[in-house]
């Protein structure tokens, strides 16, 4: 079986991780795996392409901001993108990403149909079924066509136009056209979504949590990391994101919170942090990013818990890996991670209640717990081993 993964990106990022791990499980078994991905460094890797030049990708990103298309356009990146699948003649077709401005989706999604490619997408995202938002919030407008965008502007900078409607329309078009057509959603919460979107009716349906190497994300020895920050007694809470600043990652609780807790001897640390370090409490440390799995599961393994504040999570790689360290989750509600969560080590509470918060902050910060315990209670629930045995479930009853 011949299986071949589309993605944004590749090895980095949460979905360019999965990408990695799957393709690495595909070609330790008996099958041939592909990437073809369009954003970051070009790799030397054996079936693994690189369709996007950074030159188009930043063309298209104009492109959208002009004319309201942000998923149509990138015409030389498709044009190599589809080239390349002719010559590789998978048996499957793994969809991830398809923003990141480096494929048409109309005109990828009317080729892999016209052609009866059988197809796979992962919904990480809500971009597959709405016009244009990767978060619908509490919009539901994407159930009737969209059309009138809260985000269109603000978010995605549309210096012009509200295309959504268009959007909408023309990627339930190209959805109709499928003879083999299979979504696979990240969560539950996620699924459920999905199921209710008129371009998907009567499709199959199936839940893969995402999968992370559990030989890295496991308890681990931190003592480097308490003598580096100088840490003896202090109770440690830990915030992981990709961006601090984002509208959608709640970091001004992590810094409210932080306040409150400001005399008793806890400390917060962030991975992730873009913002202005001058702004924040004594007791926050802030770092920007790490480029090494092997320390972020040290900074898991250090914690009491971690701390969730996002508006809207449709998994949360950070939840699984926290819970595969042997630490605990504390946090909003924001979705699909109080679903994946391990009920007996995670708490969640009303997102935006900073008073409940708090208080459940201070519950786990003061409970013993023994990392082993934790491991016990997911038993390989994330592990890329589980995630892969599910897809491969999945092409295997495509073929």
């Amino acid at each position: 079986m011949k299986i071949l993964q589309i993605n944004a990106v590749y090895k980095f990022g949460s979905t360019g991780k999965i990408v990695y791990e799957l393709h690495k499980q595909i070609e330790n078994s008996s099958h041939e795996s592909f990437i073809i991905y369009g954003r970051g460094k070009s790799v030397n890797e054996n079936n693994v392409y690189k369709t996007s030049p950074d030159w188009d990708g930043k063309l298209q990103a104009l492109f959208a901001r002009i004319t309201g298309d942000f998923y149509g356009g990138a015409f030389y990146s498709t044009y190599k993108l589809l080239k390349r699948i002719k010559r590789i003649s998978p048996d499957i077709v793994h969809i991830h990403l398809m923003n990141g401005n480096y494929v048409n989706n109309y005109k990828l999604l009317n080729f892999l149909a016209k052609n009866n490619y059988k197809t796979v997408i992962t919904l990480h995202a809500e971009i597959n079924y709405t016009g244009l938002c990767e978060h619908a919030f509490n919009c539901e407008r994407w159930k009737i066509g969209c059309g009138k965008c809260p985000q269109v502007f603000e978010k995605y900078k549309s210096l012009f136009t509200d295309r959504t409607a268009l959007e909408w329309k023309r990627k339930a078009k190209a959805f109709a056209t499928f003879t083999s057509l299979t979504l696979v959603s990240v969560s539950s919460w996620l699924d459920n979504r999905a199921k209710q979107s008129p371009m998907f009716l009567n499709r199959n349906f199936f839940v893969v949590g995402n999968g992370i190497d559990t030989e890295i994300y496991k308890p681990v020895n931190s003592n480097n990391l308490k003598l580096k920050f100088g840490f003896k007694d202090q109770k440690i809470i830990l915030h992981v994101t990709p961006s601090f600043t984002s509208s959608v990652k709640g970091g001004e609780y992590v810094i409210e919170l932080a306040k409150r807790l400001k005399n008793d001897n806890v400390v917060i640390i962030i991975v992730g942090f873009n913002g202005n370090q001058i702004d924040l409490p004594s007791n926050i440390i802030a770092i920007s990013h790490t480029n090494s799995q092997q320390e972020l599961a040290q900074f898991y393994s250090l914690a009491n818990f971690t701390l969730l504040t996002s508006k809207l999570e449709t998994f949360s790689m950070v939840c699984a890996e926290s819970l595969s360290c042997g630490t605990p989750v504390v946090g909003f509600k924001a979705g699909a991670p109080e679903q994946i969560a391990v009920k007996e080590y995670s708490e969640f509470v009303e997102n935006g209640d900073v008073n409940a918060l708090e208080v459940v902050a201070r519950k786990w910060l003061n409970k013993s717990i023994n990392s082993q315990d934790v491991i016990d209670k997911v038993n390989n629930k994330y592990s890329k081993e589980t995630m892969y045995s599910n897809y491969l479930h999945i092409y295997e009853g495509l073929i």
